[in-house]
């Protein structure tokens, strides 16, 4: 009887564990970004994000790119880095995409600028391009929907700000 019950009660004590340790194991979240996580990219897009990281080789960029998708819009942040050793000449040439309408940004790591993203298809967006070190760092985050309530102009500025903050961190 006593060895009956010792059975139950390893049998339960090795089915909570295992229950602890799958629950663990799917509850994480993914990080395969080495700059921002997809639950900080979720919060910043406004829902759950799933990302994809593509490693650059020689002379090409590493990007991260977050995507959040429902009935009514796609929302997107991208993270592209490219080290280069003559990084005055490729921060020049990232500035460009930038237009004439930047605003300059503290604090996040050197010479960053903020700009507009917006595409021709009506897209509404923001781009950090910035600089640590003699990496250049280009970050945009867009949506498709046009008086989307998650991503306004307001709220985009200060999203790309916080990615933008969380990235050039981790890039010293």
């Amino acid at each position: 009887m006593v060895s009956k019950f010792i059975s139950k009660t390893r049998i339960r004590f090795a089915a909570v564990w295992m229950g602890v340790l799958l629950a663990g194991t799917l509850c994480h979240a993914a990080n395969n970004c080495p700059w921002l996580n997809e639950a900080t990219a979720s919060g910043l897009l406004g829902g759950d994000a799933v990302g994809e990281f593509t490693g650059g080789g020689a002379d090409q960029p590493s990007e991260c790119v977050f995507t959040q998708k429902d009935a009514t819009a796609v929302r997107t942040l991208r993270i592209r880095v490219q080290v280069m050793p003559d990084f005055k000449t490729g921060y020049q040439a990232a500035t460009q995409t930038c237009g004439t309408e930047v605003e300059p940004m503290r604090a996040i790591g050197n010479e960053a600028l903020l700009c507009s993203a917006d595409d021709r298809k009506g897209a509404l967006g923001e781009r950090v391009v910035g600089r640590v070190r003699d990496q250049i760092l280009t970050i945009t985050m867009t949506t498709t929907l046009k008086g989307d309530i998650h991503l306004t102009r307001p709220m985009l500025k200060t999203k790309i700000s916080t990615a933008a903050e969380q990235v050039a961190g981790n890039l010293f």
